[in-house]
């Protein structure tokens, strides 16, 4: 069983380790470069061509490379590291219309761009294409299809967390008999009497690293791809400026950008407390501190988080709520 989750594990951050992770603009002295209005950070690796923002790209580039030329005249760069830093700078003209976008454009990558980003990107780009060009729309209507996808999987992970509740006493008792006892003969007969339990009330330990082995690499994917897309942070859905963080909306006067953040804190709570699994009353405690820290850093990174992200993170956590309490109805 502990190898098995070991296997996962490192197959998991394997694939994480070869992504090619969103790409921040930064100027020649390593700052990153934001739009002024929204307080978007600019990503370097964008998959298309910019439209709205397409001035602020060409002239944070042009800024850069003057930067690099007047620190190659001044001596505080080789003509060598000058050449590297500008080799692949990007060039905002041979990039495509974000409409027009493939799952092949630019050709391979990385393992991670082009088999999980590229294609997420284009699903995303063309429901928008058919749903009126509301790419806020495209958001909800494409995690929902992630989710329902998934869902025969989250089912069976509700499931064995159900089977875990109805097993809990007997593993209770297991864990008291041997909880004074370390010699490799005690914990091999634990091992062995736990496995029996989990046989009996039909528990796979591995079903769980499963689910997150799937949903963590869509998540990681979701995100980037809607950060490299700036067809996304360039438009509004509601009213509401998709590359707009609620920072920069209450520092511009639009307050009501405030509410975003209330709202991930509460469907984070709520998504949150129905995964949560039983487990043993000191493991039980360790896991409820954990899980509202991770809920208190979520809600105040919501403040720097673009409304496109806000927006994805909501509908997924909204989807797991009803999803969780429509399997908790069936039964």
């Amino acid at each position: 069983m502990k190898k098995n989750k070991k296997v996962l594990i490192a197959v998991l951050a394997t694939l994480l380790l070869l992504t090619g992770c969103t790409k921040q603009l930064k100027d020649a002295d390593g700052k990153v470069v934001q739009d002024k209005s929204t307080k978007q950070v600019l990503v370097e690796n964008i998959l298309c061509r910019p439209e709205a923002l397409k001035d602020t790209y060409i002239k944070a580039l042009e800024k850069k490379r003057e930067d690099f030329e007047k620190k190659l005249e001044a001596g505080d760069i080789s003509k060598k590291d000058f050449e590297k830093k500008t080799k692949n700078m990007l060039d905002i003209d041979k990039l495509p219309v974000c409409t027009e976008i493939s799952v092949v454009e630019g050709g391979y990558e990385t393992f991670w761009t082009s088999v999980f980003v590229k294609p997420l990107a284009w699903v995303i780009v063309n429901i928008g294409k058919l749903l009126w060009s509301s790419y806020g729309l495209a958001i909800i209507v494409t995690t929902i299809l992630i989710k329902l996808i998934l869902m025969p999987f989250t089912i069976k992970s509700l499931k064995q967390s159900e089977n875990i509740q109805k097993a809990k006493p007997k593993l209770d008792k297991i864990e008291k008999k041997y909880a004074n006892k370390t010699d490799q003969q005690s914990m091999m007969m634990k091992s062995n009497e736990m496995m029996a339990v989990y046989k009996e009330f039909k528990i796979n330990p591995v079903s769980g690293c499963l689910l997150g082995f799937i949903q963590i690499p869509l998540f990681f994917a979701f995100y980037e791809a809607l950060y490299r897309l700036p067809i996304l942070f360039e438009n509004k859905f509601l009213g509401l400026h998709m590359g707009m963080t609620p920072l920069a909306g209450a520092e511009s006067g639009a307050w009501y950008y405030l509410v975003l953040p209330i709202i991930v804190g509460v469907v984070t709570y709520f998504s949150f407390k129905m995964n949560r699994k039983t487990m043993p009353d000191d493991q039980m405690k360790q896991m409820n501190l954990m899980f509202n820290i991770m809920i208190v850093m979520i809600f105040i990174t919501s403040f720097s988080m673009s409304t496109a992200i806000i927006i994805y993170w909501v509908v997924n956590s909204l989807f797991t709520i009803i999803q969780n309490l429509l399997v908790k109805r069936s039964k």
